[in-house]
């Protein structure tokens, strides 16, 4: 071998040392890919995190000051992330890391910062995160520990950023991932406090001395009344899993969050990613907290979502639906499958019982009702089902329920207007008298007779005209369609 062949044999030997000295230096650093977060607005989620692996997760999130609407009328001055409120659905996985870009517009008037629950680190990101307007701000932190995290702002005042709308769920799966569901929804419960009172209409300011005196005006679910009604509704099939993962904004409150005829199968209590309880009937979700819970839904029909202390829901916007489709199941629900006239207890033999399954005078046995029973029996249910919202002489509840007294709905729509009314509900604004109304009167569940019976007791006793409301006519109109605007 010449000494030429011998130099470049040394050269290759060398090169070749140092790639492998090379290699094994570099052997433990693990290759991350680098992935961009897709953030969903609620009630809608992400896809969830089906990676075995780690990542470098690239998290964009804009703070935007606009103003919308609060209520029907009502336009406040939101401060969002995402420009909606609550915040965009984050959605990563355990051992993530995450590069947080939070950018604050041109147009805001504030700095603003975020705070992730998720995150383990001074302030929770918020003083790495101050952004002016204008700017951007960019910091890393790994999510060490899976679980469904608030974020929020946490720039002085705390309180009056988060008031303002500034809050929104992270989820950091854990590493085998979530189990399998048909749908997953975002849903997260808040407080307005305004200069005006529920339902004022124009633009409201935010109110410190009704934030200090935890009174909100307004406590809703996706940060305005009917987020999530009529058109909005929550959808679902019979025999689908539903998970909905729960957030607590606050400030102030805490939620009793149920499902008006449903039982949570399970329930993740505050956020964790253990099932702590089954077959629950409603969850405490604390301000800056959340659950998850799942069920499945076995029949059709409207379930009601609420804040269960239950002014809020009816009286101050935190309600929602869940419209499901599919087929009935009378096993586990049959609905109303019989009406009689309840005579009284004591007189369950006598020939005037009405309740008793033998007895021939069964109205839902196509026996005529006399006008004397259809009367005493519109007054019972009016009672029972009516007065509560309308008032037992149908005044209605200034700026929360409309009148029927002397109402110009009653007269515009007449008996077609009101037998769709109570068989189908209404939602929405309404115009009564002079005044502007949204509420929700959810499907009231009578069969014929009791809608022509309540119907009645409302025209001659409320409204003192010379009219009644016949089972026929139920039956002709209850599928009518009226418009709640008109």
């Amino acid at each position: 071998m010449n000494l030429k062949t011998k130099i470049t044999a040394l050269l290759l030997s060398t090169i070749i040392i140092l790639f492998i000295q090379s290699c094994g230096e570099n052997s433990n650093e693990e290759i991350v890919p680098i992935i961009k977060a897709a953030l969903t607005q609620a009630p809608n989620v992400p896809p969830p995190v089906r990676r075995n692996y780690k990542a470098r997760v690239i998290v964009e999130l804009e703070v935007r000051e606009l103003v919308g609407q609060l209520n029907e009328g009502v336009e406040y001055t939101f401060w969002t992330f995402g420009g909606e409120v609550p915040g965009n659905f984050i959605r990563v996985r355990e051992g993530d890391e995450i590069e947080f870009h939070l950018h604050n517009h041109q147009s805001s008037k504030l700095p603003h910062n975020i705070d992730l629950h998720a995150v383990t680190g001074p302030g929770g990101g918020a003083e790495a995160s101050f952004t002016a307007p204008g700017h951007s701000s960019v910091f890393n932190f790994t999510a060490l520990n899976p679980g469904l995290y608030v974020y929020h702002c946490a720039t002085a005042p705390v309180g009056l950023h988060i008031a303002n709308g500034m809050y929104g769920l992270i989820l950091v799966e854990p590493e085998g991932g979530l189990t399998a569901v048909n749908r997953e929804y975002y849903i997260m419960q808040s407080e307005f406090y305004t200069g005006g009172d529920y339902g004022e209409k124009g633009f409201q300011s935010f109110s410190m001395e009704k934030a200090l005196d935890e009174n909100p005006d307004y406590v809703v679910f996706n940060g305005s009344v009917g987020s999530m009604i009529g058109d909005k509704s929550l959808k679902a099939n019979v025999g689908e899993k539903i998970r909905l993962f729960i957030g607590n904004g606050g400030p102030n409150l805490v939620s009793s969050f149920h499902v008006i005829g449903e039982i949570f199968d399970v329930v993740y209590q505050e956020g964790g990613t253990i099932p702590t309880q089954h077959n629950v009937q409603t969850t405490l979700i604390p301000a800056g907290g959340s659950a998850m819970v799942e069920f499945e839904v076995d029949v059709p029909g409207e379930f009601i979502l609420v804040d269960h202390s239950i002014f809020r829901a009816f009286n101050k916007g935190a309600l929602g639906k869940i419209a499901v489709a599919g087929n009935e199941n009378e096993k586990i629900y049959s609905g109303k499958i019989e009406d009689n006239l309840y005579k009284g207890i004591n007189e369950s033999s006598g020939p005037n019982n009405l309740s008793s399954s033998n007895n021939s005078n069964s109205i839902e046995r196509g026996s005529k009702i006399s006008d004397s029973d259809l009367k005493m029996m519109g007054k019972s249910l009016y009672q029972k089902t009516c007065s509560a919202c309308h008032g037992a002489e149908g005044k209605g509840l200034p700026n929360v329920f409309p009148p029927i007294q002397n109402s110009d709905w009653i007269d515009k729509h007449g008996k077609p207007g009101m037998i769709s009314a109570i068989s189908n509900g209404m939602s929405g604004l309404i115009n009564v008298n002079g005044q502007q109304f949204n509420n929700v009167m959810p499907p009231q569940q009578l069969s014929d007779v009791e809608a022509a019976a309540v119907l009645t007791y409302v025209l001659k006793e409320i409204n003192k005209k010379d009219e009644s409301v016949t089972v026929e006519e139920v039956k002709k109109h209850k599928n009518y369609k009226v418009s709640s605007k008109k």
